[in-house]
């Protein structure tokens, strides 16, 4: 059996001790994420649900080796997540995403593709702007005059013209309308069925339902439901996402 795109095995990560007042003991480190574990197959797209401040932003940079787990492991296509292999098999979009400033979207897009190696594909990257609904015309246009939306097309742009095979989206449609976000779908799939696997983060449990096979419920540090999103539902018994989402956080213990 071919090694999981992403296995995350009880990956246990503390918040910095803070201190009550001065002079006194810290207060003992609050665990953001205990004992969790995931796993993303080729080609498969995981949601991963839950409130502000559950850890879902947390358990990407653990992934990305930004912070240090205290317990636990993580492998990327069987390969430990630290290793330079690791890191040169997966993209990045980080909720936040700015370009630089100063840079046009065509000098990003062609600054993106060194960076990973990769050569400047005029005919692919039409494809994909055309594919975003993001003018042409945007690529000379310095990015410090771009919308939140077309910011967040270039983003999106520059890592879906990554060949890569396993994506971490951090709330990959903020900013994006309606009709982006079917655009962004579309695109998404057309990279999963070349067998590229995706973990995304979302406040929006209805684009996890369009999205995604699978959906992880991280609450309070712990994982509460991972499932499909109809599984979900039959879980708690709702007809709805949200009340099953809610269900979930509010079910005491993991799941």
């Amino acid at each position: 059996m071919p090694a999981p795109a992403l296995r995350i095995q009880a990956v246990v990560r503390h918040a910095a001790p803070r201190r009550a007042a001065p002079f006194r003991p810290p207060r003992p480190a609050r665990p953001v994420l205990d004992g969790v574990s995931l796993a993303v197959a080729p080609g498969e797209c995981v949601g991963l649900a839950g409130v502000n401040g559950a850890g879902k932003t947390t358990l990407l940079k653990c992934i990305l080796d930004f912070v240090t787990p205290q317990a636990g492991s993580i492998a990327v296509f069987g390969i430990d997540h630290r290793a330079s292999a690791a890191r040169g098999a997966l993209a990045y979009l980080p909720e936040r995403f700015l370009p630089p400033a100063y840079m046009t979207g065509g000098e990003f897009l062609r600054y993106t593709l060194a960076l990973h190696g990769q050569p400047h594909d005029e005919q692919a990257c039409a494809a994909m702007l055309e594919a975003l609904q993001l003018a042409p015309d945007a690529l000379a246009m310095s990015v410090r005059h771009y919308s939140k939306g077309m910011t967040q097309k270039l983003g999106l742009a520059a890592l879906l013209l990554l060949d890569k095979r396993l994506y971490l989206l951090d709330e990959p449609a903020s900013g994006l309308d309606p009709q982006a976000r079917a655009l962004f779908r579309q695109a998404l799939r057309r990279r999963r069925d070349s067998g590229t696997a995706v973990l995304m983060t979302s406040h929006a449990l209805a684009d996890l339902d369009e999205m995604c096979d699978r959906m992880a419920i991280l609450h309070d540090g712990t994982i509460r439901f991972d499932g499909s999103p109809a599984d979900c539902r039959r879980h708690y018994g709702t007809d709805g996402l949200e009340q099953a989402f809610l269900a979930a956080i509010a079910a005491p213990g993991k799941a």
